[in-house]
């Protein structure tokens, strides 16, 4: 498995026969690499939640690519109304094949919605990602959540290896509360922070975080934005 940051929580995950891309804010502030080589050759789009800055460029990409969106029910038909034809509308509970790999959407404790001239639209509950594809580690991509038990509920179905946690505060968990659900509720072997350092008001660190996760059995990745780093 390849994985690319492309900073926030935007990651493009390369597994033998897809490429598949989650929360594809390519446009964040902190990115400044090639943003059409950064979605070239996706296959699949797989989105957390309906936030502005977790679509980014999912139409966009769909268009120009074919790719498969995954989302939940309302975030499909959403975007269908902007142009997305192929799609995979999934939820909470369910379990899809999709050939070289296979997404399990778990529960995320956060909010999932837009705003259209001026009024908030409703875009289906937040979502974490488990993906599994044979021969490679089982990735969770915890999306934006707080802390809460059910976590280890998700550790004991899926057995997530690698772990992709948000740790920038204010809107999720900061790195106290994300160093706690890898240690208490996970058996991550790679822990890999997320939506922090995008905007000012996230104001938890990647050091923070590290520093905390320090003498336990996880190992902490940090990814340069846009280098690709194997897994």
């Amino acid at each position: 498995m390849k994985l690319t940051w492309f900073g926030h929580s935007a990651f493009r995950v390369d597994i033998d026969g897809a490429t598949v891309l989650i929360d594809p804010f390519i446009d964040n502030p902190t990115f400044q690499g090639d943003r059409e080589a950064a979605f070239r050759g996706a296959t699949h789009v797989v989105l957390t939640h309906g936030h502005d800055d977790h679509t980014g460029s999912t139409v966009e990409i769909c268009e120009s690519t074919g790719a498969t969106l995954i989302a939940n029910f309302e975030l499909c038909n959403h975007l269908a109304g902007f142009g997305v034809e192929e799609m995979s509308p999934m939820n909470t509970g369910g379990n899809v094949d999709f050939g070289p790999f296979s997404v399990a959407f778990v529960p995320a404790w956060h909010s999932s919605g837009t705003v259209i001239d001026g009024k908030p639209v409703y875009l289906g509950n937040p979502c974490g990602i488990v993906l599994m594809a044979p021969g490679e580690k089982t990735l969770l991509h915890m999306g934006d959540t707080d802390i809460f038990s059910d976590m280890a509920l998700i550790n004991e179905i899926y057995a997530p290896k690698i772990g992709i946690v948000p740790i920038g505060d204010r809107f999720t968990m900061g790195p106290k509360l994300a160093a706690m659900a890898c240690t208490r509720f996970f058996n991550f072997e790679t822990a890999i922070p997320c939506h922090y350092g995008t905007f000012p008001a996230l104001h938890g660190t990647a050091e923070d975080f590290v520093a905390r996760m320090q003498d336990t059995p996880t190992g902490v990745t940090i990814p340069e934005r846009g280098d690709a780093i194997e897994l």
